[in-house]
């Protein structure tokens, strides 16, 4: 009975040994378990930390993309309606481009026609002028005869009148 109870009491210190090394695991893997909730609730926090900064970011970018869509949309806009103006005004000066040099071509023309016109006249006019001059230098030469012939005729009338003078105071 003896050995019966000191091979039990013995059993049961290694039991009880076994139970305290168990126990001491236990309380290191609790200790372990502890740090690992802890270290578990910390991610969990950071992770809804970064998920709510990153849906605000996300919201920003949204709120961004939407303002330089906006910015983007506007400016194209503009754009479209400064090309539109410019396209228009383009047409405009193009059409008086066109306009002025119709213009130019209708005023060349004028121009050639009045030059020959002018030319024209300029040559009537000479030949009119030569055949005036021409009849002027004929009349004068015809005059300076006509006064050249009475100079003669003067003469001869004088003459002839100093000779009837003449014979007047003989016959007297």
């Amino acid at each position: 009975g003896v050995f019966m109870y000191s091979h039990l009491q013995q059993k049961v210190r290694n039991a009880e040994a076994l139970a305290q090394k168990y126990k001491q695991q236990q309380e290191a893997l609790s200790a372990q378990l502890q740090v690992v909730y802890e270290h578990r609730s910390r991610l969990e926090r950071s992770l809804q930390k970064e998920r709510g900064e990153h849906k605000k970011t996300k919201e920003d970018f949204l709120v961004y993309k939407l303002e330089a869509q906006e910015a983007l949309n506007k400016e194209k806009q503009d754009s479209m309606n400064r090309y539109g103006a410019l396209s228009s005004q383009h047409k405009i000066l193009k059409n008086q481009h066109e306009d002025v040099k119709k213009q130019l071509l209708d005023l060349q023309l004028q121009h050639n026609s009045l030059k020959l016109e002018h030319r024209k006249t300029l040559e009537t006019h000479s030949q009119k002028y030569a055949q005036l001059q021409q009849e002027k230098d004929s009349e004068v030469t015809n005059l300076q005869d006509t006064v050249f012939k009475l100079r003669e005729e003067s003469k001869l009338l004088r003459k002839a009148h100093q000779e009837v003078h003449s014979q007047l105071l003989s016959a007297q």
